[in-house]
């Protein structure tokens, strides 16, 4: 795979996120009429970086993750917002865990600071491995759907960075 191409991910397995989901509402005690809004997908544009992206959770300090307010508008989809969840799943489509919103902010590319980049928890955890890392995968990936993003973009409305905090809460045994 080359800089500038975008492998594919697996589709999720429906079926497995729902089972998985299921097991958690019901530890949680969570009743059905209450359960937060959740969507089950992976990480990054390709399995390898699912699976890297995954391993951070799960065994790093990866506690944070930023996306493109304009790709949830392409997509139409929903801005995540505190109290979210999301199941992740692995490179192959697998869920392995589910982690819940704990903070969404909106920001431009140049206001992210150190604080967030260790939160990200990826490299090496400087600014300058996210900002290098990150303008590398919005370009990549805006690039598969006709865009020439730029830092710049996020500076304008509707092109902001979603930054989202959050923590693991399933399996038990990585919650935090």
């Amino acid at each position: 795979m080359t800089e500038n191409s975008v492998a594919e991910l697996p589709p999720v397995n429906a079926e497995a996120s729902q089972e998985m989901w299921a097991e958690y509402i019901a530890s949680a005690g969570i009743a059905a009429d209450q359960e937060p809004f959740h969507v089950a997908e992976s990480f990054g544009d390709n399995p390898a970086l699912a699976d890297e992206l995954l391993h951070e959770m799960l065994h790093g300090t990866k506690r944070a993750t930023s996306s493109l307010a304009s790709d949830y508008a392409f997509y139409n989809e929903r801005v995540p917002q505190v109290g979210d969840h999301c199941i992740v799943c692995d490179g192959k489509g697998q869920p392995r865990m589910i982690f819940r919103v704990l903070s969404v902010e909106r920001s431009s590319f140049f206001d992210v600071d150190a604080d967030f980049a260790v939160a990200e928890g990826e490299g090496d955890q400087s600014l300058e491995h996210w900002r290098r890392e990150h303008d590398k995968f919005w370009r990549r990936t805006q690039k598969s759907i006709g865009i020439d993003w730029t830092p710049e973009e996020t500076t304008k409305p509707g092109g902001e960075l979603i930054k989202e905090r959050f923590e693991i809460c399933w399996p038990p045994s990585f919650a935090d």
